[in-house]
C-alpha cells in the first residue's frame, strides 16, 4: 500500500499509485473544504477571523492545490490579517500570492492596501498601479490610488514642514551665539503661552517680552518685541501713570491703570 512506502520513493504498481492518487484526491478535498469554511468563517464578523485564517493555513499546507488556488488563499488571510490589523503579514500573503499568481488583482490591492497602512508610500502606489493595468476597469484600486496620492502629498508637505523648521531653529542658534546669549529655562509659560524668539528673513530677532507688576500682582505681555525697538516705544503703547502709593510705611510707585478700586481711595495723584 502507498500508505507504508517510504519517503521520496516512487510508486511501482498500479495499486500504490492507485492509492497516491485516492490520498491526494482526498487531500485536495479537504484543503477546499477547509477553504470554504474559512469563507464562511470571516462572514460571520470579527470572533471568527483567527479561526478563519487557521483554515487557510490547514489549506495551504495540504500542499495539493495548484498555484491559483494557493495564491486565493495566501489572498484570503491577507485580507483577514488586514480587518485585524496585522498589517505587516498581510503584506506578506499578499506578496506571496502575487508570486504564486501574478494575475490575483486582489492581491495588488490587498498588499497595496496593506503598504498604505505601513506607510510604505512608494511601494502601496507601486502595487496600485500594477494592479490597475491588469484591471484598468477597477474601482477599488482606482480609489485607492487617489488616497495613496493624496497621503503622499500631505506626507510631503509635512517634511517640507519639519525641513523648514529646522532650518529656522539652526538658523535661530546661530543668531543666538552670534550674540552670546545664553537662555535660561522657561518660565511663566501661563501667561506668555508658547511664544517664542524668532529671527526674521532679515536677520532681526524677535522677543516675546513680559512685564510683571509684583506690586498689583498683573502683568502686560509684549508679543513681538524687535531687538531694534526701544522699551520707551512699546511703554508708550502701554500708556499708563504712575502714582506713589504707602503700602504701610513703604513709598511704591505703581501703573495708574493696574490700581483696584480699594488702592485708588488710599493713594493720591
Amino acid at each position: 500500500m502507498a500508505l507504508w512506502m517510504e519517503a521520496g520513493s516512487e510508486p511501482k504498481t498500479e495499486s500504490e499509485i492507485a492509492d497516491l492518487e485516492a490520498i491526494s484526491a482526498l487531500k485536495e478535498s479537504a484543503a477546499l473544504e477547509l477553504k470554504e469554511k474559512g469563507n464562511e468563517l470571516v462572514k460571520k464578523g470579527k470572533k471568527y477571523y483567527p479561526e478563519a485564517i487557521d483554515c487557510y493555513s490547514r489549506a495551504i499546507n495540504q500542499k495539493v492545490l495548484n498555484d491559483q488556488d494557493i495564491s486565493v488563499l495566501f489572498s484570503n488571510r491577507a485580507h483577514v490579517n488586514l480587518l485585524l490589523g496585522n498589517y505587516r503579514r498581510a503584506l506578506t500573503d499578499s506578496q506571496e500570492a502575487i508570486k504564486l499568481s501574478p494575475a490575483n488583482v486582489k492581491a495588488y490591492y490587498r498588499a497595496a492596501k496593506a503598504c498604505l497602512l505601513l506607510n510604505l508610500l512608494s511601494e502601496a502606489k507601486s502595487y496600485c498601479e500594477t494592479g490597475i493595468e491588469k484591471e484598468p476597469n477597477n474601482e477599488e484600486l482606482k480609489k485607492l490610488a487617489k488616497l495613496i496620492d493624496l497621503k503622499k502629498l500631505e506626507h510631503e508637505q509635512r517634511e517640507a514642514q519639519v525641513s523648514k523648521a529646522l532650518v529656522e531653529a539652526k538658523d535661530l542658534v546661530s543668531a543666538f551665539e552670534d550674540r552670546r546669549l545664553k537662555l535660561g529655562r522657561s518660565m511663566y509659560r501661563e501667561l506668555t503661552g508658547l511664544r517664542k524668539p524668532v529671527l526674521d528673513k532679515n536677520g532681526i530677532l524677535h522677543w516675546p517680552v513680559l512685564l510683571l507688576y509684583a506690586e498689583v500682582m498683573s502683568s502686560d505681555f509684549i508679543e513681538d518685541f524687535c531687538e531694534t525697538d526701544l522699551f520707551s516705544a512699546h511703554l508708550d503703547i502701554i500708556s499708563f501713570k504712575v502714582v506713589h502709593l504707602y503700602i504701610g510705611t513703604k513709598k511704591t510707585c505703581i501703573p495708574v491703570k493696574l490700581l483696584n478700586s480699594t488702592m485708588r481711595r488710599n493713594c493720591s495723584f
